[in-house]
């Protein structure tokens, strides 16, 4: 479906891209990977056809350069820097649904079910908004029409644990009949929703391997931390994830969604000289 053939990109004397061979098919949910600098950006925005490239890339037989509308209607977008848009939440709304013949009202439940209400917002320039009520709206613009490539750049960032977990349960909705490149400079971000990873480092695919994706995105765990101590910044870290304590700090219980299993270990391992113990129970909805 997507397929990257020798692509490369230099700007000046620096080879951002380096003969990138790629092949992405239907029903695969790729987590493209690397430190900053590494390329993926350049990459998605070569797939996007805003730059022309060494080598060819297509979407189904077609040049996103070439054939810019018709590969562009096919794309749900979500971009790792939001654009500097002065138009009103709601117009805005109203605009991208007009340009792929979307339901306004599906990209407003999609907001809703992400944590922001539209009504409260619905006059404000968009470029006022805060980081995280930018990226959800971009997401719901993106994830409300109906296209067969999905493409995001951080998709995760700067949202609440919350909206992390409907979000990933929308794109596990999506995932059987789209190709989605998730791009990521962390692969916890993301790793419980992809079934491949592409890694890529100086503008080269260093890694490019399937795995497995069965963790199951409706689940959760419902947790109990006990701590040898009351610690402020365990405090701060543990209520962004909607944890409440139950014995003045030592205690804490809450529940976690299948998608960020790996992300909340990460978090319990830079506290772990002051865990005293662990429950975890898989649980469901």
């Amino acid at each position: 479906m997507i397929q990257f053939s020798h692509v490369g990109k230099r700007f000046r004397r620096h080879q951002v891209l380096n003969d990138i061979n790629l092949t992405i098919n239907r029903g695969e949910r790729v987590a493209l990977v690397g430190s900053n600098g590494a390329g993926k950006t350049t990459l998605i925005r070569a797939l996007l056809g805003e730059y022309v490239c060494d080598g060819k890339v297509t979407v189904s037989g077609l040049s996103p350069r070439q054939n810019r509308r018709e590969v562009l209607s096919r794309i749900g977008f979500v971009p790792q820097l939001p654009p500097p848009l002065k138009m009103p939440v709601g117009q805005l709304i109203h605009f991208a649904a007009s340009l792929c013949a979307a339901d306004p009202a599906h990209i407003e439940s999609t907001v809703s079910a992400l944590g922001l209400d539209t009504d409260r917002v619905r006059r404000q320039p968009f470029v006022k908004l805060s980081g995280g009520q930018k990226q959800k709206l971009l997401i719901a613009i993106a994830l409300g029409r109906d296209c067969d490539v999905l493409v995001m750049d951080e998709p995760a960032a700067n949202l609440d644990p919350e909206a992390r977990r409907v979000l990933f349960q929308l794109l596990a909705k999506k995932s059987a009949a789209t190709a989605m490149i998730i791009s990521s400079h962390r692969l916890d971000e993301v790793a419980s929703l992809v079934n491949r990873v592409v890694e890529m480092d100086c503008g080269k695919v260093v890694l490019d391997d399937h795995v497995e994706d069965s963790v199951d995105m409706m689940s959760f765990l419902r947790c109990e931390l006990k701590l040898v101590r009351a610690e402020v910044a365990f405090a701060n870290a543990i209520d962004e994830w909607g944890f409440v304590t139950i014995d003045q700090g030592l205690s804490w219980r809450g529940e976690v969604s299948g998608s960020d299993r790996l992300r909340f270990m990460g978090l319990l391992s830079r506290y772990a000289g002051l865990l005293k113990g662990i429950s975890m129970e898989d649980a469901k909805h």
